[in-house]
């Protein structure tokens, strides 16, 4: 029993070491940066909020900045065409117009769900999408007032 005594002294200092060296370790880690950096991990949910308001905005200014998703307001007068670019939405807000569709595959009603194809009347107020840049569009019968968004064609 003489001879395993020493071992059983040093396992347990070794141990006792480890154990004061992990709390040290942790408890240094604690102690660490500002809540939010590299240093401390965890976030207060004012920095979260905070970030991702930053991140929204960025997001939006360069969407806005381009200005294809602002509403803009064109006269378009009689006789002329309105085209769109992929994606452009009109709406008709005073005159009469009827839809221009070299395609044939229509122009999306959405206020209605249906699907406005070449010379029928184009509803006043209602929300229209032209899908890709193929020429579709309106052709003023009066002189008219339309609301769009996305790229115009002419």
């Amino acid at each position: 029993m003489g001879k395993k005594w020493p071992a059983v002294v040093a396992a347990v200092l070794l141990f006792g070491l480890l154990a004061v060296g992990g709390y040290a370790r942790l408890a240094g880690a604690a102690v660490g940066g500002e809540p939010g950096s590299d240093a401390d991990p965890l976030v207060s949910k004012s920095f979260v909020e905070e970030y991702v308001a930053r991140y929204v905005r960025e997001a939006l200014g360069e969407r806005q900045g381009s200005g294809d998703f602002q509403w803009r307001v064109a006269t378009v007068p009689a006789g002329q065409e309105f085209t769109g670019g992929a994606g452009m939405e009109f709406i008709l807000r005073s005159g009469k117009a009827v839809a221009v569709d070299p395609t044939g595959s229509g122009i999306p009603d959405v206020t209605s769900g249906t699907n406005l194809t070449a010379g029928k009347a184009v509803a006043p107020n209602h929300l229209y999408i032209i899908p890709r840049a193929d020429g579709r569009g309106l052709r003023a019968q009066t002189s008219v007032i339309i609301m769009y968004r996305g790229a115009a064609g002419k």
